[in-house]
């Protein structure tokens, strides 16, 4: 029997038939002595692949749960004792969609270099409880009766998403960190959980609004479904060292850091060389999130059908095109770029559907007025997006050397997220176009 340091507990291995000694740096710096079997053990079951389709669920949570509630802000909470809505109330999706992706794009990009909270997997173990203690408090601002105070109940809200959506920039960054030294499919396992993050904040939005016909009471059990799962999040990842699969995985990673350590003391990791080898797979995760997200939801969205032909339609499809990378890895790395380039004609295809804008006199012709030819192009454009994105996540990172996967999957988290925010600029255009 062997044992060695890991996550900052003892972990006994059992030493295999076919071994070879291997010597890579503990937590604590010192050296310790662990068996590297001659083959893979499997991942029995598929638990770490659910462990990390449940993070990805994670990482997309605190976004998805907030725009879900989307009632409970603006009819409810910012509503005037009249209950007609405030100023603020008209512009919260606005202010909420800068108050999140801003603070998210920019600690992704800062965890990439700096590291927040030292080795990657501490990432996890210092935002998971910060993310759980900001939920806390906004299931007691539910309980809250702030009718006379709606402003102030705004601006707290604002910035709670601001501190919550810093936070978990770290944490998505450090999932795909870490799902990175796995096979491809884990990294797709981490993009299928955020897709379904978006249908299961839809579902028990529903079903909260269903069973409880108080606003509070309803919001109050629609955050702390949030937590619990977050609860879960935080369980699993202490288990993922009792795993001989990702405990394999996990000391060849530390075996290539000792590597990197003896063999370029003094040299820094080269941020700009493995940013470039993995450029062109990060190209095209940030072009499909960009089409994505310029016309969905703001374009994508009809006033009549917003529910089934947008949201629902989005989040199953996209899900849909995530699964399917877990079983089909084509087309390739090489001409995945011919695809995800074919996606920019979504972008006048929905804007000669029957887009109108609030408050803008259109004056592009309407082509599109077959209600069944626009949800096919919204079936399309969705499975199409969580297919190429989760081909481009999952390939970006195996473009590099092994010991630089951890930051090339790094990278693709924070190009994700910028793709997401540019895509979401892009469209305020559209207004004008049409």
């Amino acid at each position: 029997m062997n044992s060695f340091t890991f996550l900052g507990s003892a972990v006994t291995v059992a030493k295999p038939a076919q071994q070879k000694k291997a010597k890579f740096y503990s937590p604590d710096k010192q050296f310790v002595t662990a068996p590297m079997i001659a083959t893979p053990p499997r991942d029995k079951f598929k638990l770490v692949f659910l462990i990390f389709v449940l993070h990805g669920i994670g990482v997309l949570m605190p976004w998805n749960m907030f725009i879900t509630a989307k009632s409970y802000f603006v009819d409810f909470k910012l509503a005037t004792n009249d209950t007609s809505p405030t100023t603020y109330a008209g512009y919260f999706l606005q202010y909420m969609s800068f108050a999140s992706q801003i603070p998210n794009l920019i600690f992704n990009w800062i965890n990439i270099f700096l590291r927040i909270g030292g080795d990657i997997t501490k990432g996890i173990v210092c935002t998971i409880p910060m993310i759980l203690v900001i939920f806390i408090f906004t299931v007691i601002l539910a309980m809250v009766d702030s009718s006379s105070w709606p402003d102030i109940f705004f601006w707290i809200t604002i910035i709670t998403i601001v501190i919550l959506h810093s936070v978990n920039g770290v944490y998505h960054n450090t999932v795909y960190g870490m799902a990175a030294i796995l096979p491809l499919r884990y990294t797709g396992a981490v993009v299928l959980g955020s897709n379904l993050s978006g249908l299961f904040a839809a579902i028990v939005s529903i079903c909260s609004s269903y069973i409880f016909s108080s606003h509070r009471t309803a919001a109050i059990y629609y955050f702390l479904t949030a937590i619990l799962v977050f609860f879960i999040c935080f369980d699993t990842y202490f288990a993922l060292p009792l795993n001989k699969f990702y405990r394999y995985h996990e000391i060849v990673r530390r075996k290539e850091d000792l590597r990197k350590v003896e063999e370029e003391i003094g040299t820094r990791i080269p941020y700009l060389t493995i940013f470039i080898t993995a450029l062109p797979q990060l190209c095209n995760v940030f072009f499909t999130l960009f089409v994505t997200l310029s016309v969905f939801p703001a374009v994508h969205s009809d006033h009549y059908f917003i529910s089934i032909t947008c949201f629902l339609t989005f989040n199953l499809f996209v899900t849909l095109g995530s699964l399917t990378t877990t079983i089909v890895q084509w087309p390739k790395p090489k001409y995945l770029r011919i695809f995800v380039l074919m996606r920019s004609i979504f972008v006048p295809l929905f804007l000669f559907c029957n887009y109108l804008p609030k408050g803008v006199e259109r004056k592009l012709p309407v082509l599109i007025t077959n209600e069944w030819i626009y949800w096919i192009i919204a079936v399309v454009m969705s499975y199409s997006s969580g297919y190429l994105q989760s081909l481009g996540m999952m390939y970006a990172p195996k473009t590099v050397a092994p010991k630089y996967r951890t930051t090339a999957g790094m990278f693709t988290a924070a190009i994700l997220i910028s793709g997401v925010v540019t895509g979401i600029l892009f469209s305020f255009l559209f207004p004008h176009i049409v």
